[in-house]
């Protein structure tokens, strides 16, 4: 294994930081003493195998080393390593210790590999998976507040002056293209329209965006984000909406996980797992503890950007039009397409 050479679409190593020269990937992995971890791999085309690095004598991993197991996940790996050398180069004093190191690109066996520092934390899936933890107001709250508190954090080192809100932008076209000869997608790509033209007439300040801000790329402690992984989605400047929104969205959508279908979903009065995004739907109506968890989420994030509250639940539907054109699984797509169709038919804005 040895460091990337520039080419054939790859990294340009002079942006990178390489690995010190007497440090081998292969020999690095197979160390005596050491701990290599292998992470739950994503079903998506464009992910790669992830490994967990512990040296000898250290109960914590150290480094983080992603393969690409296709040519698309390479292209995405080869991605999150520019960005995240570029985000070194960037004045983010608040988030700078949550944020991986890239160390070096490498050739494994053929395949791009990437190295990485790790962050301290636990995913917050972890604790979002655990029995009753959605059905408690203060966890849920804590991990809204933990989430909001970084964003405003990154916000506020990366802020820059405001622009038309852009969720929306392209999304029309979009949908029709992914979905050429599908009747109710290009129906829906002539609503948007006018909740488009809502959106686009208020303004955000550009800051640095993660892209796929979700509970699984956000690692806690003591109720804090002290991690965030998995940059590939990132730009050093664009629409903040997306990564509030996504959080919002995402966090929503499993609610009903852990419940029998048909059944009321427990600690959230008037929720039933009644089909896919009924979390989403519930989050969006406002309704009980979870809908004002959301709404303050919501209105506290557009206030720091200088955008209009009110807009809160048009940016939420905004958010499954970016879904929708953006998920790699092509079912995940299509029911963020149809809820957002449906949300729109129901309640108009």
């Amino acid at each position: 294994m040895t460091p990337q050479a520039a080419g054939s679409g790859m990294l340009d190593p002079a942006t990178l930081r390489a690995l010190p020269g007497d440090l081998d990937l292969r020999t690095l992995l197979s160390a005596p003493g050491s701990r290599v971890v292998l992470l739950d791999g994503s079903r998506d085309p464009n992910s790669g195998v992830t490994l967990l690095v512990t040296e000898p004598g250290s109960a914590e991993p150290h480094l983080a080393v992603k393969i690409a197991t296709t040519a698309a996940a390479a292209e995405v790996i080869a991605r999150e390593a520019r960005l995240l050398a570029e985000l070194r180069r960037q004045p983010l004093p608040q988030v700078d210790s949550t944020l991986p190191r890239h160390l070096g690109v490498f050739e494994a066996d053929g395949m791009l590999a990437s190295v990485t520092t790790v962050v301290p934390g636990i995913p917050m899936r972890t604790s979002y998976h655990a029995f009753r933890h959605l059905a408690r107001p203060d966890s849920v709250r804590g991990d809204f507040a933990a989430a909001r508190d970084w964003l405003m954090a990154l916000h506020a080192d990366s802020m820059a002056a405001a622009a038309p809100i852009a969720l929306l932008d392209g999304v029309a076209a979009q949908i029709v293209t992914r979905w050429r000869d599908d009747t109710q997608a290009l129906d829906l790509a002539e609503r948007l329209g006018p909740l488009a033209a809502r959106l686009s007439s208020a303004g955000a300040r550009r800051t640095v965006v993660h892209g796929d801000f979700w509970a699984g790329n956000l690692l806690i402690s003591r109720g804090a984000v002290t991690g965030v992984v998995d940059w590939a989605a990132a730009e050093l400047s664009g629409e903040p909406l997306r990564d509030v929104v996504r959080f919002v969205l995402s966090y929503s959508l499993y609610l009903d996980r852990h419940t029998r279908p048909g059944r009321p979903v427990t600690g959230h009065p008037g929720l039933r797992a009644d089909g896919w995004g009924a979390g989403i739907r519930y989050a969006i109506s406002g309704q009980g503890w979870y809908g004002q968890i959301v709404r303050d989420f919501m209105q506290s994030t557009l206030a720091s950007l200088g955008t209009p509250t009110g807009l809160w639940r048009t940016a939420l539907l905004a958010g499954l039009g970016e879904v929708a054109v953006t998920a790699d699984h092509a079912d995940f797509a299509i029911r963020h397409r149809d809820l957002l169709s449906q949300l729109i038919t129901e309640a108009p804005l």
